[in-house]
């Protein structure tokens, strides 16, 4: 990404695949890949440089547009303090009834947003239904056929559930969005890759 500078104002946000016109001069597209940035410098023209100092994983953060800005002979490009996605549900208030923005057949007190909380709870249970829907053909067979369940099968089956709860549970418990990211956060250790929340167990 470049820009032009023009008496020390960004004017505009060439994308380098066509030919420029500075003032009475025309140059091609090739400035941009063969010359060198000292030489474009000298016209006005920068390669933009990204800082991501203040650039958050999306998952769990909104991160601000891109702010440019020309000084000490060069163009940066930098983004703003991230904001934490909410972790909890947001609800309509009293003020978003004022202010008209309440749905029809929604009221003070409904769900507007659903938090992280929810979603990710909502992914732990999806996964659960999954690993246990694999195994519920010896439900069946049991329940129409009287044919006994394994017991590898069964331990499966309530480790799934048990790990379900454990994990919701973490998630519930979570006092933000920084600890919600730290508990899928993973780590190697011993060449042993795992992150806090743990993952529901699936069949070998």
């Amino acid at each position: 990404m470049f820009a032009v500078v023009t008496d020390g104002n960004i004017t505009s946000f060439p994308k380098g695949n066509k030919g420029i016109t500075i003032g009475d001069n025309q140059y091609p597209a090739a400035i941009y890949t063969l010359w060198t940035e000292a030489e474009r410098n000298a016209i006005g023209i920068y390669t933009v440089e990204i800082n991501n100092t203040n650039k958050k994983d999306e998952e769990w953060y909104i991160n601000t547009d891109i702010t440019y800005a020309f000084g000490s002979g060069k163009v940066t490009g930098t983004y703003g303090t991230a904001t934490a996605r909410a972790h909890a549900d947001t609800l309509y208030t009293e003020q978003n009834k004022t202010d008209n923005e309440i749905p029809t057949g929604k009221d003070v007190g409904d769900l507007k947003a659903e938090g992280l909380k929810t979603i990710l709870i909502r992914e732990v249970k999806e996964q659960a239904e999954v690993e246990l829907n694999k195994t519920d053909w010896y439900v069946t067979r049991k329940a129409e056929e009287s044919t006994a369940i394994p017991s590898s099968i069964t331990t499966h089956r309530q480790a799934v559930r048990s790990k379900q709860a454990s994990m919701c549970t973490a998630i519930t418990n979570a006092a933000d969005t920084a600890a919600l990211k730290t508990l899928y956060t993973y780590t190697t250790t011993d060449g042993v890759t795992s992150r806090p929340l743990g993952v529901i167990p699936t069949l070998d």
